[in-house]
């Protein structure tokens, strides 16, 4: 049996070389590889005195290299690609479905230094620890874990949230939010302890898998 491309794969592919799977070929790729090879290579990081920034760029080099090695054996016919994560016969894609999560761990790396104040909103300036925010048009919350600061040169800062989600709020518009203030500000998503890429067909997909709690009963 071959081996598969999962949708996480096809988005990360997307997130780390700029374009879909479908629009590479093999000299395309191997050009855009190579161009990301240098620009992330651990070696051009070991003069940063920020170790976050170090592990950051190691992180997404390793990345790099194991997402290549699944796009070489795809073009090489060793592979397929998966279905998506949520579709026919996977029960939370199913309309009836009901979804809740008490404090699901978020957390995000990101350069952008106002993006904690995007997320939130600008009337909270310094965010501390056990501050609640309310996702607009539903009850959900997001939790702080920690206050949070700038990092020196370069700004690198991990936000670290919880969200909790009962099976009264709409899951769709706790993505959509989720989702928009996080496209183009962060650097990386880890979810429940999952690295997703910053992408809403992976986001939305993995949280809808973690949150899912069953079918609504039959009237």
């Amino acid at each position: 049996m071959k081996a598969q491309l999962s949708q996480e794969d096809i988005a990360e592919i997307k997130e780390l070389f700029g374009t879909e799977l479908q629009g590479l070929d093999p000299e395309a790729f191997d050009r855009l590889h190579k161009e990301l090879r240098q620009k992330y290579h651990p070696d051009k990081f070991e003069r940063y005195d920020d170790e976050v920034v170090r592990e950051m760029a190691k992180d997404k080099f390793q990345r790099i290299e194991k997402l290549a090695e699944k796009v070489k054996a795809h073009f090489a016919g060793e592979s397929t690609i998966a279905a998506p994560a949520y579709g026919s016969g996977t029960n939370y894609a199913d309309e009836d479905a009901i979804f809740g999560f008490d404090d699901m761990k978020i957390e995000i790396m990101t350069r952008d230094k106002d993006l904690k104040y995007k997320l939130f909103g600008t009337f909270l300036r310094w965010l501390e620890r056990g501050d609640k925010f309310k996702i607009p048009k539903t009850n959900a919350k997001i939790t702080i874990d920690q206050d949070h600061r700038g990092n020196r040169v370069g700004f690198v800062e991990a936000i670290r949230i919880y969200l909790t989600f009962t099976a009264e709020d709409p899951i769709e518009t706790i993505i959509d939010w989720l989702y928009e203030r996080l496209n183009g500000r962060a650097d990386a998503l880890i979810i429940e302890g999952k690295r997703l890429p910053v992408e809403k067909l992976a986001l939305a997909a993995y949280i809808r898998q973690k949150a899912f709690l069953g079918l609504k009963a039959p009237d």
